[in-house]
């Protein structure tokens, strides 16, 4: 059937890649238990005619409130069947953020999660004179929210009632109406609503289709939060299109647990993922000494090279060849295994991912697709596909998309994924979105001979020096965040004399270092960070990344905190990325102590 809106692609999934596992979760003994497609359909059909029941008309707002799970993905579902637009709010959120959404937005219905994000909404609810009904997929202590369950069992009676006929199994909807308004994480202030079309969606899954390769037995195992666009679209919808299952996570800490249950084919994930398991790998070879810590490097090493050769269009061949069979038999197999013996590829989205750890992977045997796009995209621009990879790039453009680089180096963009504005925000809308379709991402990049994508910076985040040198920091930073010592790292230095950065270590590899650097390990972390040792080891991870750098782009100072930067203090956006302007004021002290403290008269402003 032709698909053109979400309902379409739901119904001809259904219809079209019939499974018995169309969805996997874990119910409250701890196995997974499956979901047919049409068990899938059942439930969606009845969420449907309950939401019809409490009075959801189309184009009413329909709000989602909480983490990963079948719940989140049938009320997605059963709300766009009902001609309602879709309003996903990431369960992280504090109450004063989701107060700001929601009476932005007005849903009708909100539909949380728990005890824990109902109990957000009641505390907040005397405000949202608009919002008429709660529902909840756990049950909770809390008055008038309905069930989950109660509202399924209503729509259900109706169904049973008058059983509808099969082309009736959602409202029409024209391609080009709003089906979700995703609020952006709001790095620089506010969040503003991207209002999403039917079609911005399924264009996007419909091109994204055709350039990976599916099979019947491909199984996905999501964790990423449903409310961030790359899951809802790639981990979502296009599985969905695609024919593959889906089984969710238990938790996000529960991944690797679920990793080896599930044995999944495909994967997606932000890039600090494959950066953990790729630290992780080299910590435990570190750890257990000579002869598996050269064993590790050398493989390492080899699949590199294998990994250039092989998506330049080459095959190693001879002594590289041989070496390459022993690594997959002494490391790679045994990396693979821990993540379910069976994946395909895996996709990286939201943030550039190191080239070295993506060589790595598809070393491994492992092909890591890494992509680029934004909320306001739906998300999609460009990404790698087997048979085009360039490692360090996000890819070509997909098909029916333009991608240009400004003057400035901005990149700019134009095609039917493009979003149709900020909701109530015209002025905002029209800043980045010019009256012929190009829309300005933000993001700095450039475009090499071959049509390949490559992302330089964020054009807000670019640093001037004191001295009047334009830097992008994403770079440096990257650099740093391969290396097993290093968490998280933040270059500073705009309107300074000279580059420096904070770095928050990861405790638990640098607890191994102390005791073999004969350090207490009674020792406060505190008290660790200013050990002599621990200082020579991060000035020495200091100056080997400085080698690489050109001068004005090289770190000459760095000071060592004691705890990550969170989502809580806010520091991080709901998707992990750094809010630097935050970062800047609260630890504004520790920064200025880097730098010698101005003459009079010299005072930058």
């Amino acid at each position: 059937m032709s698909v053109q809106t979400i309902p379409e692609l739901f119904l001809a999934a259904v219809h079209e890649f019939p499974r018995p596992d169309c969805f996997s979760y874990r119910d409250e003994t701890g196995q997974y238990v499956d979901v047919s497609s049409q068990e899938a359909l059942r439930r969606v059909r009845a969420l449907r005619f309950g939401l019809r029941s409490l009075g959801v008309q189309p184009g009413d707002r329909v709000a989602i409130l909480s983490e990963n799970r079948l719940e989140w993905a049938l009320s997605d579902l059963a709300g766009q069947c009902a001609g309602g637009v879709i309003v996903p709010i990431y369960p992280t959120l504090l109450e004063d953020t989701i107060e700001y959404i929601l009476n932005d937005c007005q849903p009708t219905v909100i539909f949380v999660s728990s005890q824990e994000q109902a109990q957000k909404i009641h505390n907040i609810r005397e405000r949202l004179s608009f919002l008429k009904d709660v529902v909840s997929f756990d049950r909770t202590s809390l008055p008038d929210i309905m069930t989950f369950e109660k509202l399924k069992q209503i729509g259900q009676n109706l169904v049973d009632d008058n059983p509808p006929e099969p082309r009736d199994e959602c409202l029409p909807i024209d391609k080009d109406s709003p089906c979700s308004i995703i609020y952006t994480s709001g790095t620089t202030g506010k969040p503003k609503g991207v209002v999403l079309s039917h079609w911005n969606f399924v264009s996007n899954v419909r091109h994204i289709r055709t350039l990976m390769k599916f099979e019947s037995g491909d199984r996905c195992l999501s964790f990423l939060p449903l409310s961030h666009v790359l899951e809802r679209m790639a981990g979502f919808y296009t599985m969905l299109h695609a024919g593959v299952g889906i089984a969710y996570a238990a938790r996000m800490d529960s991944v690797p647990e679920d990793v080896g249950e599930v044995r999944p084919t495909i994967m997606i994930s932000v890039p600090r993922l494959y950066e953990k398991i790729y630290a992780k790998s080299a910590a435990i070879s570190l750890a257990a000494g000579f002869p598996k810590k050269n064993i590790f490097f050398w493989a390492r090493d080899v699949g590199i090279r294998c990994a250039e050769i092989e998506t330049e269009g080459g095959k190693p061949t001879g002594w590289l060849a041989f070496q390459k069979a022993l690594a997959d038999k002494l490391v790679f197999s045994k990396l693979r295994a821990k993540l379910g013996g069976r994946i395909r590829f895996m996709v990286s989205g939201g943030a550039p991912l190191n080239a070295k750890i993506n060589k790595f992977f598809y070393g491994a045997g492992m092909v890591v697709l890494e992509g680029y796009g934004l909320t306001e995209t739906s998300p999609v621009l460009s990404c790698n596909n087997f048979g085009a990879i360039r490692f360090g790039s996000v890819g070509k453009p997909i098909p029916d998309t333009e991608i240009k680089i400004a003057e400035d180096e901005e990149i700019l963009c134009r095609g039917p994924q493009v979003m149709l504005g900020y909701f109530n925000n015209e002025a905002a809308t029209s800043e980045i979105l010019s009256a012929d379709g190009w829309l300005a991402t933000g993001d700095m990049g450039r475009i090499d001979e071959d049509g390949y994508l490559f992302i330089t910076g964020r054009k807000k985040d670019i640093i001037v020096t004191a001295g009047g040198k334009n830097i992008a920091p994403q770079p440096i930073e990257n650099a740093f965040i391969t290396n097993k010592y290093v968490t998280q790292m933040v270059v500073i230095g705009d309107k300074r004399q000279f580059l420096s950065s904070l770095i928050v270590p990861d405790f638990e590899v640098l607890r191994e270092f102390a005791v073999k650097a004969g350090i207490d390990e009674k020792t406060s972390d505190d008290d660790l960070l200013k050990h002599p040792a621990v200082i020579e080891l991060f000035e020495g991870i200091l100056a080997t990344v400085n080698q690489d750098l050109p001068g004005f782009n090289q770190i000459r100072k760095f000071t060592l905190l004691p705890g990550e930067f969170t989502l809580e203090g806010g520091e991080l956006t709901p998707t992990m990325k750094i809010k630097r302007f935050v970062i800047y004021r609260n630890y504004k002290e520790t920064i200025d102590a880097m730098y010698p403290a101005p003459l009079p008269g010299e005072e930058i402003e």
